[in-house]
């Protein structure tokens, strides 16, 4: 990551293997195990921790991180700004679609117009301190119950489109992606370039298959949100199933860091970027990249369980 200034000190990104080995994304080669940093706004009041936490990442060969500036209201890109320095290439991948809503019921409100985009973009571009962003994201609304578009936030897709390949084209950002797409939207949007979809998935949550098989097939990262499960209250998490639990215990891991394995398994385009504010957690989410499972363990955790 590219900034102004000279923060960032310590260990810079581990020359050898990578976590979960590698994956491509937007033509580079990153390591498959990434970090994902919101967790890092409940660091607001150790800023020290949050520093530390990311300069772990990068001692542990995480090359990948995720973020976005309605993260704390930009206080974790931010921290990305200060914890992260050119001397430790990482690929930082923003999102756009929402802004902050600091003290409102939800922590982001809709932002889906191209005129709101753009700002988004300029957003991150300050509060990360970089000239271009690597990878944008664009965050649809049409999936959630948790924060719909309506009204004049309801914007034809082509036009989102329309503005982010002219903000490429003007060099503002590198590569585009979609996050919370349909897979009608996502054939729509192929024209364009596609280097990456952002999709709640994990082993207990496999309703967008389809959408990770087209994926594979057009070379484009997969790169699950919530793989753990577990998001909303009343969802299973992958943490408390039963088969999951016995073949962590056969394997002396834990069960999250079972989902995580099979997750890399289950296809070769898969990148993850489980986020924490824990460093334990941090290290436990990387060591899962070291985890071979067997014919009879991967049979174990799918068994009776639907593809799609």
């Amino acid at each position: 990551m590219t900034h102004d200034s000279t923060s960032g000190s310590g260990p810079t990104a581990v020359e050898g293997p990578r976590p979960g080995g590698t994956g491509l994304l937007a033509g580079r080669t990153v390591a498959r195990i990434g970090y994902g940093a919101m967790q890092l706004r409940r660091l607001h009041d150790d800023r020290k921790a949050a520093i530390a936490l990311l300069r772990r990442a990068v001692e542990l060969g995480v090359d990948h991180v995720d973020t976005a500036q309605f993260y704390g209201d930009g206080l974790v890109n931010e921290l990305l700004r200060e914890g992260l320095g050119a001397q430790d290439d990482v690929l930082v991948v923003t999102k756009i679609g929402c802004d902050p809503n600091p003290g409102g019921p939800f922590p982001m409100r809709p932002a889906q117009r191209p005129e709101q985009l753009r700002a988004s973009v300029e957003d991150n571009l300050r509060t990360l301190g970089l000239e271009r962003l690597p990878v944008v994201n664009l965050r649809r609304l049409d999936r959630t119950s948790r924060l719909r578009a309506e009204g004049d936030q309801v914007v034809d897709l082509d036009d989102q489109l329309g503005v982010m390949t002219a903000m490429r084209d003007e060099g503002k950002l590198g590569a585009i992606g979609l996050s919370s797409v349909t897979s009608a939207a996502l054939h729509r949007a192929l024209p364009a370039g596609i280097a990456c979809v952002q999709n709640e998935y994990s082993l207990l949550n496999r309703k967008d298959e389809d959408l990770l098989d087209v994926c594979a097939r057009e070379h484009i990262a997969w790169i699950p949100f919530f793989p753990l499960g577990g998001a909303v209250p009343g969802t299973p998490k992958v943490t408390d199933d039963a088969a999951i639990r016995a073949a962590a215990k056969s394997l002396d891991r834990t069960p999250a860091q079972v989902g995580l394995a099979w997750l890399l398994h289950h296809s070769p385009n898969v990148l993850l970027i489980p986020g924490t504010a824990d460093l334990s957690h941090l290290e436990a989410n990387v060591d899962a990249g070291t985890i071979t499972l067997d014919t009879a363990t991967l049979t174990a955790v799918v068994a009776d369980r639907p593809r799609a």
